[in-house]
Order: C-alpha cells, then structure tokens, then sequence
C-alpha cells in the first residue's frame, strides 16, 4: 500500500482569492505559471507541514486536478486495479480523514504491526 500527497492548484492564491488567515502566516503565493512555480510552492508546502509521505506535483494544465475534481482539497483511494475504490467529497468540508481511515481498515483491514529485525 502508497500514500501520495497531490500538490494541484493554489485554492487561495495572491493574485486571486488571498485569504486573510495566509497572509499572518506568512504563505502567500501567486497561481503558479510555470511547472517550476508549482513545484517551488509544493516544496514549500511540504516543508511547512513536514509531510513524509511522498509528493506528486500536478503541471499548472491541472490535468489530475480537472480528471478528479480535487480541488481544493480531496482524498481519493485507487484500487490494485486501478480504479477508484473510494472518493471522499471535496473539502474543506468534505475533507474527512478519519472516514478514509475506517474504509481503510473495513476494507484493507488493520495496519501491520511494525517489529524490529532481528540481527542474524
């Protein structure tokens, strides 16, 4: 099993629809034009937040964006076959975590137990 995280669209960039909340934060960035702009913010994004999973960068065509409907914020789970096997609603309110959770474990079932290698 993988976990990505999907850096899309800016939800609220400078140049568009700069919330209040990002400026005393101190993220504040314009709609990327470029792929490196967007990579450059998403690099930014996983820095703040110390994400550890890895990080796919969508290009500024929004192409994974407009083919899920993921923005601003949305959680999605691809079976082995590829299809979608779940998909969460659009957040901010439809961003729930802990449904994403409970399908995990009804479905793939719980976490493996993490135990420590023994040296032979």
């Amino acid at each position: 099993m993988a976990f990505y995280f999907v850096y899309i669209r800016e939800a609220h960039a400078a140049d568009e629809w700069q919330m209040d909340d990002n400026v005393k934060d101190g993220v504040v960035f314009r709609q990327p034009r470029a792929d490196e702009e967007r990579k450059s913010a998403a690099s930014s994004c996983c820095s703040r937040l110390k994400l550890s999973m890895p990080v796919l960068v969508d290009k500024v065509d929004d192409r994974v964006d407009n083919l899920y409907a993921g923005w601003p914020e949305r959680m999605f789970i691809i079976g082995r076959d590829g299809k979608i096997a779940y998909a969460g609603k659009q957040g901010p309110w439809g961003f729930k975590p802990d449904e994403v959770a409970d399908w995990l474990k009804t479905n793939v079932g719980p976490p493996a137990e993490k135990t420590e290698q023994q040296p032979q």
